[in-house]
């Protein structure tokens, strides 16, 4: 992955193929440290999968024989003297926190954080995701579904809503 917001999409993603009705994605700025969080209410990981997962030869999908999302989103944040953690319940839910340190050489880029989000919420209409922004003590938040019902419904997959949400974010992230 070239830049952080494509991690983000990455792992979103795989929240969608799980079945998620609800995504929360969380990005915590403290001084030179991001913390990002994606939690889902999706299918979950076998307990017998969580220990490999970030393991490039360990997935699920039988169309392939390898998956680098995670193992690319560990192997990044690590090499910044970060971290990747994954908590997850069967029927009830993953959660993946991954800390980056901004400064570190090996940092990727953000990337562009608020157009990742935008097209991830106006792409993904049936699932309701809650986006929130901690930067410098000031806190940000926005959902889909609160976003439809400003809107008098109009859905979040219209392109002038995209639109709407990117600009939105532009100001917070």
């Amino acid at each position: 992955m070239k830049d952080l917001s494509l991690h983000i999409l990455d792992i979103v993603d795989n929240s969608v193929k799980a079945g998620a009705s609800k995504v929360e994605v969380q990005l915590n700025y403290r001084g030179d440290i991001l913390k990002i969080t994606i939690r889902d209410n999706g299918c979950g990981i076998a307990p017998s999968l969580i220990e490999s997962v970030t393991d490039p030869y360990t997935t699920t999908r039988t169309s392939r024989k390898v998956g680098m999302g995670l193992s690319l989103l560990k192997m990044n944040a690590e090499r910044t003297g970060g971290s990747v953690s994954i908590e997850s319940k069967p029927q009830k839910g993953t959660t993946v926190n991954a800390t980056f340190i901004t400064s570190h050489i090996d940092c990727r880029p953000e990337g562009d954080m608020a157009n990742t989000l935008a097209m991830i919420i106006s792409g993904n209409p049936q699932v309701n995701f809650k986006i929130k922004i901690v930067k410098n003590d000031r806190l940000f938040e926005i959902s889909s579904e609160e976003i439809e019902e400003i809107l008098n419904g109009i859905p979040v997959s219209h392109p002038k809503v995209n639109l709407l949400i990117r600009d939105i974010l532009k100001e917070n992230v």
